[in-house]
């Protein structure tokens, strides 16, 4: 007996499945590029305030740095939606940490270009790492000497002296530029030590943090700058656009340059730059400025670059796993380190996958001195590595 065989009307028939392939991700620029990018922006950043002086006051040059370097992170912080830090007291310290690592050498620096070539201030730059170990040392508990440091610290002043040419009375160099250059170097070690006590682990951003101090920056020169400077009678197109490069390109970008960097090779490998930026300013200094360079100068700043690395050797096996040493990198590429990094989790965005519900309070931070240097983005929330993917379906990190 037959049956007939019917359907309900009523039950749709189910809709096939489409096969979508994920769509297609543009890979990221080269680690690499982006290194040789920023070493050659902070390089050139001593030639571009050579050029903003010949036209403008130390401080307006300052001024003008700061503030279009302020309108690229708040640029960067309106894309991604984040707010600028809350509390008195996290904003008071973001004002001594601006003075010191921004408006103080900053300002050093332009007036010291007044009197010296910007070679010699980009070798002067190079001494940061010195002055920080040296006061390290002392403010800071955790960083024991060796005696392969000491020596590089050694060293390194070797070098300082064999630039300035001690052994000939220091004859031809302007002692007072070269001072402030120095003391603008000293001032970064100096702002470090202080974020690293009073700011790190904060429960900020670090861009949050970094775009607030460069806008309390850029308040201070705004106060300062018409106390001790008159409005310029014009407005020369060569240093204008040297100050909006070195804010924009030195400051701005260059920053959100070195972040993606440190989360992708750490932070040892980041502040590599370090070794590349006097030599791209003595570079820059001769072939564009015309200046000259004595036989001790090249020598004495190979000599302090090699002092500085050896203060480096160690510092990357000290750490523990889940300690923070601080804000960023104790030595970093001084002339443009200008924001402090709380030592937090990396935390994926709320909603992706991997983020669980109660980590979206917490905030990202690639600067972790003395970490690991497994890059931040290929580890999981937990601290586990995350499982490879596919090259096709990686996420641009620049």
């Amino acid at each position: 007996m037959s049956r007939a065989i019917t359907t309900n009307p009523t039950t749709p028939a189910p809709a096939p499945t489409p096969t979508t392939s994920p769509p297609h991700r543009f890979p990221a620029l080269d680690w690499r590029i982006r290194f040789g990018v920023l070493s050659l922006i902070w390089g050139f950043s001593f030639l571009l305030i050579k050029v903003g002086t010949q036209g403008f006051a130390p401080f307006q040059v300052t001024f003008g740095r700061l503030l279009f370097g302020t309108a690229v992170l708040a640029a960067a912080l309106a894309v991604k939606r984040e707010r600028l830090p809350r509390g008195t007291r996290t904003w008071g310290h973001l004002a001594v940490a601006a003075f010191l690592l921004n408006a103080l050498p900053f300002s050093l620096f332009a007036y010291a270009e007044l009197t010296i070539p910007s070679t010699l201030a980009g070798i002067c730059n190079a001494t940061s790492p010195l002055w920080g170990m040296a006061l390290s040392l002392v403010a800071l508990s955790e960083d024991r000497p060796t005696r392969v440091r000491v020596a590089g610290l050694g060293l390194g002043f070797i070098g300082v002296l064999t630039v300035l040419g001690a052994w000939q009375g220091f004859h031809g160099l302007d002692t007072k530029g070269t001072a402030l250059a120095l003391l603008a170097s000293l001032s970064y070690p100096i702002g470090w030590i202080y974020v690293r006590r009073t700011l790190a682990g904060s429960g900020h951003s670090h861009l949050s943090l970094s775009g607030a101090q460069l806008l309390l920056a850029t308040l201070q020169l705004a106060v300062v700058t018409p106390l001790f400077t008159s409005i310029p009678d014009g407005l020369p197109v060569g240093p204008l656009l040297a100050i909006v490069a070195l804010g924009a390109l030195g400051t701005g970008f260059a920053m959100l340059l070195q972040y993606g960097l440190v989360a992708e090779t750490g932070p040892t490998t980041a502040q590599m730059v370090t070794y590349f930026i006097p030599v791209i300013a003595t570079i820059a200094g001769v072939t564009l400025l015309g200046e000259t360079l004595t036989w001790s100068t090249p020598v004495g700043a190979v000599v302090v670059l090699a002092g500085a690395a050896l203060t480096q050797v160690g510092t990357g096996r000290r750490a523990r796993p889940g300690r923070s040493a601080g804000a960023f990198p104790q030595e970093g590429p001084s002339d443009v380190v200008v924001a402090p990094l709380p030592p937090t989790r990396d935390v994926a965005r709320p909603g992706t996958p991997e983020t669980p519900a109660a980590a979206d309070a917490s905030t990202t931070s690639a600067w972790q001195p003395d970490a690991p240097h497994t890059p931040t983005a290929n580890r999981h929330p937990t601290g586990a590595p995350r499982p490879s993917v596919p090259h096709h379906e990686r996420a641009d990190k620049s």
